[in-house]
């Protein structure tokens, strides 16, 4: 019988950050547990307030309030998740409650549950009765449907009026009665049988089963056959009666990947991702929680679903940048894995043609088991690859943003009927608008950024804030009629591939034409069915999708990651030109990849193109033991915005003067800035950073995020303070 419960206040205020005392009345004695959520009196006014239970204390000290009510029947959260929590607040500087959100569904809050309905279903027909129009037609056509139908949903399908329905029901033709219906779309997959695995990839599945570590890297080309080894390691753990999950990026998270878990695994598997509504989250978190779900494919948020016997997390492309979280708590899809591992025993499976460079510095120094697989599965060859310098192109009189040797390469891909990728990792018809006689470029007035040109809809729009306006026919700095686009992206090649390319049919893959939630489906099925010749597209074509036809990549503009001032540009540029290239040639015919770039002497560029891994590895770790970078330091960025930019400034300046007193008493950290941010201003926000870089332990960064919020607290409400443990981009 449970006396005395700490809870946590369902506040974002980081003064609230610990578990308060509540007496637990008798009639909810039995069923309070970790993990209950309740509603409390809290405060002066005793406001009944929502929190969740994080301790069970034996005694309290002084008078205590009285929990007012419990909230659900199952707690959401266990003991296990509560030192995964623990382990977050350390590690990401975060509170109680931002660990919370992220570990129960989003809505549950909100009262979202379980959505009930009630359906009809065929009855017995009842002999000699209503054997005439409309009823026996109604009947054996709802018979024939093997019908379960919603009401309204069986009167609007076959045109027939609710009256109808409601005396069918009546007279034992229909009957009724209420059902849970699941939010997500559970349709069902082409079957996808199990693939007979090469000599490699047995190998590989065999290791990881029988060994005793708990974490591995697939470092596999493009079409090496990643996919088929997690799937047969899944289906180890389905038969040793544990759970899995399967992660990849927000970005890649293809139909095609979908299609083949569900495909092999049928309705055991769930998909859990943003583009879910809330109600669809909770169907799904629920029908893990009720152990219905043996398996989830997902992006980062499937990490925290409700498994109770997780045997294996696979990161596919563990290399992508959006498995790391931009909101609190700041997390990294690795290292909550590696968390849950030591909490669970479950094994960590990380896959890519391209690793980042901590997850290889750990493999290469026997931090884990690393598995190299060098060969396309089915045979295929690599594809060749040949690099373009535009720096010819311009000399030649060439202004097109094609290069000679790629528009031959697509003619003649179009007349053997073979498909094309071209990619170009920006998006849009041109990058900004200028006006040539005054130098005038049209600029967001809450970001500073300049605005992008999309031509389907005739507008200038950020792509930071989302904010649009008409563009002028006249400059409206000095009234000049000379207003020029400038730059490329996306909507500009697939306007000059439609010009150059008349007789070819175009599907253009970004974030403009992908913001329905189930266009990436509709795009990929299409090219996938050979609707279309030519693919244009951002990062979303450049991994995971696999299109036997597609014989030629284009990468169009092979320096734009390169100028970003990062010290991860390098890694960025080399990883999505060896993945867009491996988009090439899947099938059984050869594949061939044109990389354009004003820069082709680069090493990224050059290692890329050589499909040398190890190579790039080598130097590039070099680079960063030199500079003193990830993965042999750490870095914490504090960034601080406001919309008062003078009190920002001041705040941030003395902010930087006390954290340099403090690292001044340490050997091994560096303190950059107080700077602006390279984008000093987002929806009217200024933006300024500090950066941390060296030796920081846990202990450290408490301190100085103590240290901050306690410098800061004065002007809470005016300056909004992040702070960001090893962040993926210091822009």
């Amino acid at each position: 019988m449970v006396g005395y419960a700490g809870v946590i206040i369902n506040s974002s205020s980081s003064a609230l950050d610990r578990a308060f005392t509540y007496a637990v009345p008798d009639m909810i004695k039995d069923k309070l547990q970790i993990g209950s959520r309740v509603l409390v009196p809290f405060g002066k006014g005793n406001k009944r307030t929502e929190g969740f239970v994080v301790s069970i204390p034996d005694a309290a000290k002084g008078d205590v309030k009285e929990i007012s009510s419990l909230c659900d029947d199952l707690p959401l959260f266990n003991e296990k998740d509560l030192a995964l929590m623990e382990r977050m607040r350390e590690r990401y500087l975060c509170t109680y409650i931002e660990a919370i959100k992220v570990l129960i569904p989003s809505g549950i809050t909100k009262g979202i549950r379980t959505r009930k309905e009630n359906f009809v279903f065929t009855g017995e027909k009842i002999a000699g009765r209503y054997d005439k129009e409309p009823y026996r037609t109604i009947w054996e056509t709802v018979s024939l449907n093997n019908g379960k139908f919603n009401k309204n949903k069986l009167a609007d399908d076959f045109g027939l009026s609710l009256s109808s329905v409601t005396s069918m029901i009546k007279n034992g033709f229909l009957q009724q009665r209420e059902g849970v219906i699941s939010r997500y779309n559970d349709r069902s997959y082409s079957s996808y049988s199990k693939k007979e695995l090469n000599p490699e990839q047995r190998r590989v599945v065999e290791r990881i089963l029988e060994s005793s570590g708990s974490e591995f890297l697939i470092h596999g080309v493009t079409g090496s056959g990643k996919t088929e080894i997690y799937m047969h390691l899944v289906s180890e753990m389905i038969e040793q009666g544990r759970d899995s999950i399967i992660l990849v990026p927000e970005i890649a998270l293809t139909p095609q990947m979908v299609e083949r878990f569900k495909g092999r695994f049928g309705s055991d598997i769930s998909v859990f991702h943003s583009r879910l509504s809330q109600g669809e989250r909770f169907d799904e978190w629920f029908r893990v929680k009720e152990g219905k779900v043996k398996v989830a494919i997902g992006a980062r948020s499937a990490l925290f679903l409700p498994f109770e016997n997780l045997g294996m997390i696979v990161i596919d492309e563990e290399h992508e940048g959006s498995y790391k979280s931009d909101s609190d708590p700041k997390y990294h899809a690795r290292e909550i894995a590696e968390i849950k591992s030591g909490l669970t025993g479950c094994k960590v499976v990380l896959g890519s043609a391209t690793p980042s460079l901590e997850s290889y510095y750990r493999a290469a120094t026997g931090e884990m088991e690393l598995f190299t697989l060098k060969e396309r599965a089915d045979g295929a060859k690599m594809p060749a690859i040949q690099v373009v310098d535009m720096r010819e192109e311009l000399k030649s009189n060439n202004r097109s943003i094609f290069s000679q040797e790629l528009i031959k390469g697509i003619e003649e891909c179009l007349a053997r009927k073979e498909q094309v990728i071209l990619f170009l990792n920006r998006r849009g018809f041109s990058t900004f608008v200028s006006c040539r006689s005054c130098g005038y470029v049209y600029k967001c007035e809450s970001c500073d950024i300049s605005l992008t040109y999309h031509h389907d809809s005739g507008m200038l729009t950020c792509h930071y804030c989302g904010k649009s306006r008409r563009l002028d026919k006249l400059c409206p700095s000095c009234g000049s009629k000379y207003i020029k686009y400038f730059g490329i992206g996306t909507e500009r090649i697939e306007s000059e591939a439609r010009k150059q390319f008349p007789g070819a049919r175009t599907l253009r893959m970004d974030f403009d034409t992908t913001r329905k939630k189930d266009s990436h489906e509709s795009i990929y099925n299409r090219f996938k069915n050979q609707e279309a010749d030519i693919l244009i597209g951002t990062q979303m074509v450049a991994k995971g999708l696999d299109f036997k036809n597609v014989t030629l990549v284009g990468i169009i503009a092979a320096d734009l990651s390169l100028n970003l001032p990062d010290f991860r540009s390098g890694e960025r540029t080399f990883q999505l030109i060896t993945q867009v290239s491996g988009r090439a040639g899947r099938g059984r015919k050869a594949g061939k990849v044109i990389v354009q770039t004003y820069n082709p002497d680069n090493y990224s560029i050059g290692y890329a193109v050589k499909g040398d891994y190890e190579g790039f590895f080598r130097e590039e770790i070099e680079i960063r033991r030199l500079m003193d970078y990830p993965p042999f330091t750490e870095i914490l960025s504090v960034n601080m915005s406001s919309e008062q930019e003078e009190l920002l400034i001041k705040c941030i300046q003395n902010v930087g003067i006390i954290l340099k007193n403090i690292v001044a008493g340490y050997d091994r950290i560096e303190l950059l800035g107080p700077s602006p941010c390279m984008i000093s201003k987002i929806k009217d926000s200024h933006r300024w950073q500090l950066i941390l870089k060296g030796k920081i332990e846990p202990d450290f960064a408490d301190y100085i995020r103590k240290t901050i919020y306690d410098l800061t607290k004065d002007v809470y409400n005016s300056i909004r303070v992040s702070i960001d443990i090893n962040p993926t981009s210091l822009l």
